[in-house]
């Protein structure tokens, strides 16, 4: 995961407060809010993180012919990691 607990608290806490300010949120129990957004943002975070996993382990099975037809690492993964987030349903 990209962002530490810390970081994602706060990230957390600075959505809370534009959705406050903006009055788009009324809330009751900030604390518990404030919980389930992190939980959400850690769960997305998550979902990235495995999907960067299997984009590398499919590219890993290919690696004799990305280097021998001089393909583009970088290029191909982010390819790939973006046909399978669409697929899956996963925002980046």
């Amino acid at each position: 995961m990209r962002l530490n607990k810390n970081q994602i608290e706060h990230l957390g806490s600075m959505i809370l407060r534009n959705l406050t300010k903006e009055a788009k949120l009324i809330m009751e129990d900030r604390t518990r809010l404030l919980e389930e957004i992190t939980s959400l943002l850690t769960e997305e975070f998550q979902k990235e993180d495995r999907l960067d996993q299997e984009v590398r382990e499919l590219l890993s099975k290919h690696m004799e012919k990305i280097r021998r037809e001089n393909i583009e690492y970088q290029q191909m993964f982010k390819m790939i990691k973006t046909k399978l987030a669409r697929e899956k349903g996963i925002v980046l």
